[in-house]
């Protein structure tokens, strides 16, 4: 006999083949133990010494890269709890463009720490309450570190603009920063509006060209195309410019209709009527001034013929943003489809031209009198990853500049509305010049977090306690990334501090203590503020989960 056993509890209210975890073992610890997982991939990612990643995504395309944004973008992470720190990294890159490898390695060191304190029978809610005490005491006490004056700074200044950019850069490029630094400042300041809070990322563009090296990359004040131009003018100086976004083409009826020819002679006039039509249509372009007609669709060979014939030089640009931004670059508003241009409102290059760089054919718009609204990062490199990590240094350093530029940009932030200054930790970092990155910060916050656990007298005390210890991971993996005794490091650093040299880093090369209030280094404030309560977010949001239905 066979019975009909009916399901009961949640099994009756799910449907078949569903999962359910619940409890600290399967639900909590899973969690944070995938959490640490995905965290310790990007660790050995950190810093300027940090090993790369290939990824192979599923188109098969490969990334070689130790940007933490670009590889947790392409492993494709499906455990939820993890997503979360992937979702955290991600609001960091977008909102700073940095820091990105910060928040979910200390995310899982938090993490980390919250597992030992369950095992050892701290209730999650508890672990919960002492890290918010502890995030909101460490942004508080991070405000302290800032360098007095170090908001006020004129970011058309290229050399303090370096100064303050140089660390950014050389997590990502270490020992080529000065390099990216400088092409990525001319670049900015080309850009930088007279209200620097209106820059906007998207102007500076960047063209990636296969050979040389990077001591042959250049800025371009304007537009750099990876195409050749259609007909056989190659060059225009100081032209007017013309932009139709529909194509250089006759429009086309929609209706239908037959036309009945019956003599050669008919036959003959009604291609002349068509011929008449297109070259009436290209006369009065040319007649407006403009010597560069750009399409944003197809070209008619029709249309082609009669532009060599008036001399007019022709681009197509496929791609409708960087035709909108070669309107802003030349203050031009593209036209929806053929016909006659206002004098008046045609747009203005210094130059177009076509080169031929490392074998590819690139066409080069310049506007360096007219207007400078696009500026183009033209990076050489050996290979494709170089290229692509190249351009992710520079995307770095581009964001730091937004970060100076919006220097009264307001937001909403710990239930006050605080001015978003671009605040400079100073000093702070040294480490192969740029390695241990914020160290003498990261000892005065382990320290300051400490000694606030001491004062509190419930149990999430512990909490606060095991968030200060978590600093630790940040000199910990710099060192190890950088092939020293992690502990000797650390203790030396402890005994510094504790001597009363509260200035002190460590240079990575040489492994020793060093006095870094004489170097002119700099680490964003801002970027800080927001990895760190990205990361008592996303843990505490991990850590209040303690059911997983799927």
């Amino acid at each position: 006999m066979g019975f009909n056993i009916q399901p009961y509890g949640i099994q009756s209210m799910l449907k078949e083949g569903h999962k359910h975890l619940i409890g600290l073992n399967e639900a909590v610890l899973k969690n944070i133990d995938a959490c640490k997982q995905l965290s310790t991939i990007t660790r050995t990612s950190l810093g300027p010494n940090g090993m790369n990643k290939m990824v192979i995504n599923h188109l098969d395309k490969l990334f070689v890269t130790n940007d933490a944004a670009t590889i947790v973008n392409e492993l494709e992470v499906q455990h939820p709890a993890a997503k979360v720190l992937v979702l955290a990294g991600k609001a960091q890159q977008e909102e700073i463009g940095d820091g990105a490898n910060l928040t979910i390695s200390f995310a899982g060191e938090l993490l980390q720490g919250a597992e030992e304190l369950i095992r050892m029978g701290l209730h999650p809610s508890e672990i919960i309450s002492g890290y918010t005490k502890a995030i909101n005491k460490t942004v508080q006490i991070l405000d302290e570190l800032v360098e007095d004056g170090s908001e006020n700074m004129d970011v058309h200044d290229k050399e303090q603009v370096l100064s303050r950019m140089k660390a950014t850069v050389a997590s990502k490029q270490f020992g080529q920063e000065h390099t990216i630094c400088s092409l990525v400042a001319d670049a900015c300041i080309q850009v930088c509006p007279k209200n620097p809070a209106n820059f906007n990322v998207d102007n500076v563009r960047v063209a990636k060209l296969l050979g040389g090296g990077l001591h042959n990359s250049t800025v371009v004040r304007g537009m750099v195309l990876k195409s050749d131009v259609i007909g056989t003018i190659k060059q225009a100086e100081k032209a007017k410019v013309v932009v139709f976004a529909g194509g250089v083409d006759t429009s086309a009826t929609e209706t239908k209709g037959t036309v009945l020819i019956h003599t050669a002679e008919q036959l003959e006039n009604y291609s002349k009527t068509e011929e008449a039509k297109v070259e009436e249509l290209i006369k009065v372009v040319a007649d407006s001034g403009a010597k560069v007609i750009v399409s944003g669709g197809s070209v008619a060979e029709m249309a082609l013929h009669f532009c060599e014939r008036y001399k007019l030089m022709v681009l197509k640009i496929s791609s409708k943003f960087e035709l909108r931004r070669f309107c802003r670059t030349t203050g031009f508003v593209a036209m929806l489809k053929l016909g006659q241009p206002n004098p008046d409102d045609l747009g203005y290059v210094d130059s177009v031209s076509v080169e031929e760089i490392g074998g590819v054919r690139v066409i080069i718009v310049k506007n360096e009198e007219g207007g400078n609204s696009v500026a183009t990062v033209v990076l050489r490199g050996s290979t494709d990853s170089i290229l692509d990590d190249l351009e992710r240094a520079v995307d770095d350093g581009v964001n730091t500049y937004k970060v100076f530029s919006n220097v009264l940009d307001m937001l909403i932030s710990l239930k006050l509305l605080i001015i978003r200054l671009a605040k400079m930790i100073g000093c702070k970092k040294l480490a192969n010049k740029f390695n241990l990155r914020m160290i003498r910060a990261i000892v005065f916050l382990y320290i300051n977090v400490k000694d606030f656990s001491f004062k509190e007298t419930g149990l999430d005390q512990y909490a606060i306690a095991k968030f200060a210890e978590s600093f630790e991971m940040i000199p910990r993996t710099l060192a190890e990334n950088a092939g020293l005794n992690a502990m000797e490091i650390i203790s030396s650093l402890y005994a510094e501090h504790a001597s009363g040299n509260a200035k002190v880093g460590i240079d990575l090369e040489e492994g020793v203590c060093k006095d870094v209030s004489t170097l002119s280094i700099w680490d964003l404030h801002v970027t800080k503020f927001f990895a760190l309560k990205y990361v008592a977010d996303a843990a505490c949001t991990i850590l209040r989960v303690d059911q997983v239905i799927i």
